[in-house]
């Protein structure tokens, strides 16, 4: 008689499938690409209850005072609000387009890993933003933004599962879900 070999525990051979057809469907670039923009609309009332809770705080009487201060403010508050968001699964604006946040195995992410991501996403803004302290004018630093935005969403399109490369940096993926069926 022989022994047959144990069968391989199913919690080894989940672990070891995490292609992109086991976690999920990434979205195609549209969807994200408005999404994103849908985001920086809802943005619109964190910057103000933000900025108007730093002028009340801070005293301030005119808009260019404090510039800088309300700045680190605004990126701090971007960070939580992101951050927390993130952490649960999805923003507003996530919710809304059926897109989801989830680490490379698929589980939520944790506040940690959000943070990571919320850091390496100022990629997006980068370049612009160098542009603008070296003295280049508004309208350039805007072109060169729109520019870099589009270049940074299409080179996507060279990642094996189509996601962005400060996903993949952070170990992080979007994700579509579908709601649950009533």
């Amino acid at each position: 008689m022989t022994a047959t070999p144990p069968a391989p525990a199913p919690q080894a051979s989940l672990s070891a499938k995490t292609s992109s057809a086991a976690l999920g469907p990434t979205p195609n670039l549209w969807r994200r690409m408005a999404c994103w923009l849908y985001e920086g609309m809802l943005m619109f009332g964190v910057v103000f209850i933000a900025g108007y809770l730093f002028g009340t705080l801070s005293q301030t009487r005119h808009a260019l005072d404090n510039r800088h201060a309300l700045q680190a403010f605004l990126f701090v508050v971007f960070g939580i609000y992101f951050t927390w968001f993130w952490a649960k699964g999805q923003t507003l604006a996530q919710k809304t387009w059926l897109i989801r946040v989830v680490d490379t195995a698929g589980q939520p992410i944790t506040q940690a890993r959000a943070l990571l991501r919320y850091l390496l996403s100022w990629v997006w803004f980068l370049p612009p933003l160098a542009a603008y302290l070296l003295g280049v004018s508004a309208i350039e630093v805007l072109v060169l933004l729109f520019g870099w935005v589009a270049i940074w969403a299409i080179l996507s399109r060279f990642h094996p599962e189509r996601q962005f490369w400060h996903d993949a940096l952070a170990g992080t993926r979007l994700v579509h879900f579908e709601l649950p069926k009533k």
